[in-house]
């Protein structure tokens, strides 16, 4: 296999993990979002601890932990990760797993903002467009719902903004994602720790099937963003792009196929606006990567 195949493959594969999500968190209806966070908090930074040592990178965390202004940064970013991951969570064992694929689709436009606001870069005419395209599609949906879809929107600009920070912070994936459950650990145990004694503990409670499913949030979680990083340093960025659109599709499928959600003629309409943006997005970076090949 050559290493592009082997890119595409494990980026696809994360992204894979990422729609069929909803899936896998249905079971734990039983069990309250925060605690099910709490849970992913742990087994995390655990599992990922266990794997760093085993690649012998261990040895470098406290060089990252050392770094305060490295260490700031992971917090936030770990702040945003918790409150990304709690609104999806709460979304698929509430029955809005439909919203939440369009937060990841409108996520890559919320990145494209983000870059022109924060990094001051350069936006062509064709992805103006895309933009403008999303906003009357966000538009439409708060018209017609009569309210903002707000679960897309707070993990589309709670996603968009970590990806942000860990594009600026100077960190590897895996000792970064070590670093961010470091923090919030303390945080998650204590209230894991209550649990138990206020008698609404999940683990142990109610059923060896929630118990693996609940320990099982920090393996998925970690092998998911490791075959991520990894699959994104092997091929070009405009690959990737599109390929994150795996995720939401697969996540939109479960709602409507899997739970039976409804997907009426207007929710459509402005899901249509905003594949329309998402189009002209991609099409926009396959073209801009054929440039840059040609004048290589």
């Amino acid at each position: 296999m050559t290493t592009t195949s082997k890119g595409f493959a494990a980026t696809a594969a994360a992204f894979a993990i990422w729609g069929l999500l909803p899936l896998y968190l249905h079971p734990l209806h039983p069990v309250s979002s925060f605690q099910v966070i709490a849970h992913r908090i742990v087994w995390s930074c655990g599992f990922v601890l266990l794997w760093m040592a085993a690649r012998g990178q261990l040895a470098g965390l406290p060089a990252t932990l050392a770094d305060r202004g490295v260490v700031w940064r992971l917090a936030l970013s770990a702040t945003l990760l918790t409150v990304n991951w709690l609104v999806y969570v709460w979304a698929v064992m509430n029955g809005h797993v439909i919203e939440s694929s369009l937060g990841y689709f409108i996520n890559p436009l919320v990145n494209v903002v983000l870059g022109v606001v924060v990094l001051s870069e350069r936006l062509t005419p064709l992805r103006w467009i895309a933009i403008g395209l999303a906003a009357a599609g966000v538009a439409y949906l708060t018209i017609t719902a009569g309210r903002p879809p707000w679960i897309a929107l707070t993990l589309a600009l709670s996603f968009g903004t970590y990806g942000l920070i860990r594009k600026v912070v100077k960190v590897e994936s895996l000792p970064g994602l070590a670093t961010e459950t470091l923090l919030l650990l303390p945080a998650a145990a204590l209230y894991l720790i209550w649990c138990e004694f206020a008698g609404i503990g999940a683990l142990g409670h109610t059923g060896p099937g929630i118990a693996a499913l609940l320990i099982g949030t920090g393996p998925l979680t970690a092998i998911s963003l490791f075959l991520f990083a990894f699959g994104a340093r092997l091929l070009p960025y405009s690959t990737v792009g599109v390929l994150q659109y795996i995720a939401p599709s697969l996540q939109l499928a479960c709602g409507v196929f899997a739970f039976h959600e409804p997907f009426e003629r207007t929710r459509a309409i402005g899901f249509a606006l905003i594949w329309t943006a998402l189009l002209l997005y991609a099409a926009d970076g396959l073209l801009l990567a054929r440039k840059q090949r040609a004048f290589a």
